[in-house]
């Protein structure tokens, strides 16, 4: 038995209702909730378990072989959609594997199917998502490979990079080092964009696992583009608030200070939200498995490039607000100075009155 599992998952806005979307839903499709099947519940922690929708599946002609693939489609509360579309054999075996997995390398040929599925799940769900809006050329991809049984004669590094090309010896062990086993005979190889699984019982626990672990980079991606956005707007308002009167000029700082308040309780808050999507607490080899897959797909740069831009947008909110209060500070000054000013004025004006009188 083999299957190869392509993955796409695309941010589509801040805030999703799963269960409104679910009961909106169930009339007209197959929905489910995803849940993990080989661990007790206090094993994985999810909070809002993400929403599953069958879809219509659909063919592709490839080398005079017609290949069948089914579709389902996850919605995550964080804002987040994960297409995933499926060829199975129930007799294939590993030389199967491979030959079916090189007549979509690099998932070339799917595009424009991921495209039409979000198309399609986008206009069902867009009326009951927060801000909806998808980019259907940002997303994340990833491939995983499953056969029923362990062959330590197979290469899966051809799989793994989707390319034949000899390697050196010293890149092959990189490849390979991401290798994990809970007994003799199953196994699991993680790399940047996909995943190699064998295991006589369908490992479901892991490949979601791997499927959630992309979701998470996927937000860290998305929210490190947004917070460089809202960074070279907070730049450009700053510099056309320079040009301004200083009393306008104040003015114009506590409007951006608004904004960069709303901005990083939003996606602080968000963040957090992505950090904590799931919790693999008991289960040590699960908690190997989605740390490896986060470690693999570069989850900590990402987050670590999300917390730098957060602190330089609080450093420019804290200098701003300085500022400001300068400012103030000064115009206070300034009016006690008027006001001293004007009792002077009074003083001498009641004195030479007095001596005239």
């Amino acid at each position: 038995m083999f299957s190869v599992r392509f993955y796409r998952m695309y941010d589509i806005g801040r805030e999703v209702d799963l269960s409104e979307l679910e009961q909106a839903l169930t009339q007209n499709y197959s929905t489910a909730r995803a849940g993990f099947v080989r661990v007790s519940p206090k094993s994985i922690i999810m909070e809002d378990p993400p929403l599953m929708i069958r879809m219509q599946p659909f063919r592709i002609e490839r080398d005079e072989k017609l290949i069948e693939f089914s579709v389902a489609a996850r919605l995550y509360d964080v804002g987040v959609i994960s297409f995933c579309f499926t060829c199975e054999e129930a007799d294939g075996d590993t030389a199967g594997l491979l030959r079916t997995a090189f007549l979509f390398p690099h998932q070339e040929g799917l595009s424009d199917y991921f495209v039409q599925y979000l198309m399609t799940v986008g206009e069902l769900i867009r009326p009951h998502i927060k801000d909806f809006a998808f980019n259907p050329e940002f997303y994340e991809d990833s491939t995983i490979y499953v056969t029923g049984s362990r062959d330590d004669s197979f290469d899966p590094v051809p799989l793994l990079l989707s390319e034949r090309t000899p390697l050196a010896p010293s890149l092959r062990q990189d490849i390979l080092a991401n290798t994990l086993s809970y007994t003799p005979d199953d196994l699991a190889i993680l790399s940047w964009d996909a995943a190699f699984l064998c295991d006589v019982e369908y490992p479901a626990d892991i490949i979601d696992l791997i499927e959630y672990a992309n979701v998470q980079v996927l937000e860290l991606r998305y929210y490190d583009m947004e917070l460089s956005r809202q960074m070279e707007k907070m730049y450009d308002d700053i510099e056309g608030a320079e040009r301004l009167s200083q009393y306008s000029r104040m003015q114009r700082y506590h409007t951006i200070m608004s904004e960069l308040m709303e901005t990083q309780a939003e996606i602080s808050e968000t963040v957090e939200k992505v950090d904590n999507l799931i919790k693999v607490t008991e289960d040590v080899y699960y908690a190997r498995v989605y740390a490896t897959a986060l470690k693999v797909m570069r989850s900590g740069q990402w987050s670590e490039s999300v917390n730098k831009k957060i602190s330089v947008i609080r450093e420019t909110y804290t200098m701003l607000s300085g500022e400001v209060r300068i400012q103030h500070s000064n115009l206070l000054e300034w009016i006690v100075i008027i006001l001293i000013l004007f009792e002077i004025v009074f003083a001498i004006w009641e004195f030479f009155i007095k001596i005239y009188v």
